[in-house]
């Protein structure tokens, strides 16, 4: 069994916060950091059927994960990464300055299925060996 860093597991987790944090804030934490406007939200990248910020923060958080835990978590380690970006975008619907919208929500999804997809397939062809 692989030893799993403490730095690792930190980093995972303080990311994991910070993510809440900024979803839950009513505003744009980094659109105030940027423009000075809490309203205007900054994008990495432009945004085509899914929201490009929201994928790469789910993208980034997943593959976080997937080196902060033993290889018998990571299915709970998706169930979680799943429900919480429904849960927060649900939350989206009541926090003052931000709406729920679909874009977002598959963002999240496709961020996390996309490491999903790739652990899955990295796990069958070692096992195929």
């Amino acid at each position: 069994m692989k030893k799993i860093s403490l730095f690792t597991k930190f980093t995972f987790h303080f990311s994991n916060v910070t993510l809440l944090i900024l979803y839950l804030y009513p505003g744009s934490i980094f659109g105030w950091i940027i423009y000075g406007d809490f309203e205007k939200q900054p994008s990495i990248t432009p945004d085509f059927v899914v929201s490009s910020n929201h994928f790469y923060a789910f993208l980034v958080l997943t593959i976080l994960g997937i080196f902060s835990f033993e290889k018998n978590k990571i299915k709970i380690l998706f169930i979680y990464l799943f429900s919480i970006s429904i849960i927060l975008e649900i939350c989206h619907g009541v926090i003052p300055n931000r709406s729920f919208q679909y874009s977002d929500l598959f963002g999240n999804f496709l961020g996390v299925l996309l490491v999903f997809l790739v652990f899955n397939f990295n796990q069958y062809f070692k096992n195929q060996k």
